[in-house]
């Protein structure tokens, strides 16, 4: 109570709560993380974990390429030896598992790796960050724009467009998870009156093409409310003036929305979507109840690939090994993405 108003104390007095806390809670879990990585403990084992040095991190990120000439031509198409045949049999592709095959040519390259379901998953996690998030972001632009349009009810639309907000994630995709249903579903149910019974049911959460569609419609859905509200406070932090003006020159309405609502929401959007895109990479209880990681692991992402590892197989050095790699990875793109904004004389977001 005696620290001076200015002193160079008070700032480190004021946030220390807040820092001891993130001390506890964030720096020290993760320096444990770390540890962890280096060896081979086990969630519940009766021996204690013994250093094992980079092999996680060699499991984890070992690929691989094998090329492949046909050894003959059927029917004018080229045939190879089956990837399995040649490296059961050699040690220098000991560990590992074919991920994706490719023609170069009359040439195939098989990539493998020694955890192919983490890359599968890391490629996963991105393919839904890229789709959900300038679809959330539109969704939530639209619903502020309807809300701010002072229509009747407005109050009543803005509780009913956040309330999935509020709602428990597990809630929301069980019952998402009803509506996808392939026989008894709501939308193939819609689907086949619509079409008169033309259009069969689909498997939308058994199907690989359909399966990450769906849960990222879900997650826009559930998650465009929070970012109305935040969109809508920049929309009412627009002088109405400038509306005025442009009306009183015959600017039309698509015409104020581009040369005003965009420029003036510019940093609430980039604020939107850096929030947008961090929920975005860190998908998992979607997945954990609609689909379990299937179907063939094409929903499956990185951080349901740690909680298996590291919980349901209780193989916590493993799991500890997935989160602090995905740790950097997601750090060097942010540091990559502040490089090519101060290059562009944007500054820093």
């Amino acid at each position: 109570m005696g620290v001076r108003r200015h002193s160079p104390i008070a700032p480190w007095l004021f946030g220390a709560p807040a820092l001891i806390g993130l001390m506890l809670f964030l720096v020290l879990p993760f320096v444990m993380a770390v540890i962890l990585t280096f060896t081979d403990q086990r969630l519940v084992s009766p021996r204690p974990g013994a250093f094992v040095g980079l092999r996680n991190y060699q499991r984890l990120l070992s690929v691989g390429a094998l090329v492949q000439t046909p050894e003959r031509s059927a029917a004018g198409a080229p045939v190879y030896a089956r990837v399995r045949s040649i490296t059961r049999g050699n040690r220098a592709y000991a560990g590992y598992r074919p991920l994706t095959a490719f023609r170069l040519g009359n040439r195939r390259v098989t990539v493998l790796a020694t955890d192919p379901a983490f890359l599968q998953a890391l490629g996963n996690t991105m393919l839904f960050a890229v789709l959900v998030v300038p679809l959330q972001c539109a969704m939530a632009l639209g619903l502020a724009l309807l809300v701010n349009a002072g229509l009747r009810g407005q109050t009543l639309f803005r509780a009913i467009f956040f309330s999935p907000v509020v709602m428990s994630m597990v809630i929301v995709s069980v019952v998402w998870a009803f509506l996808f249903n392939k026989d008894l579903g709501l939308f193939n149910q819609a689907l086949g009156w619509i079409s008169l019974g033309a259009v069969r049911p689909v498997d939308w959460l058994g199907n690989p093409a359909t399966a990450m569609p769906a849960i990222v419609i879900m997650s826009a859905w559930q998650g465009a409310g929070f970012q109305m509200l935040i969109l809508l406070a920049g929309l009412q932090g627009i002088s109405q003036e400038l509306y005025d003006a442009a009306r009183l020159d015959g600017a039309s309405a698509w015409q104020r929305f581009v040369h005003i609502t965009l420029p003036g929401l510019r940093q609430t959007v980039l604020f939107v979507a850096v929030v947008t895109t961090i929920a975005a990479l860190g998908l998992f209880t979607q997945v954990d109840v609609m689909t379990g990681g299937g179907p063939r692991g094409t929903t499956a992402t990185v951080m349901f690939e740690a909680v298996r590892h590291g919980v349901r197989e209780e193989n916590i050095a493993y799991g500890a090994t997935i989160s602090v790699v995905y740790f950097a990875l997601i750090t060097l793109v942010i540091v990559v993405q502040q490089a090519i904004r101060r290059r562009r004389g944007g500054g820093v977001a």
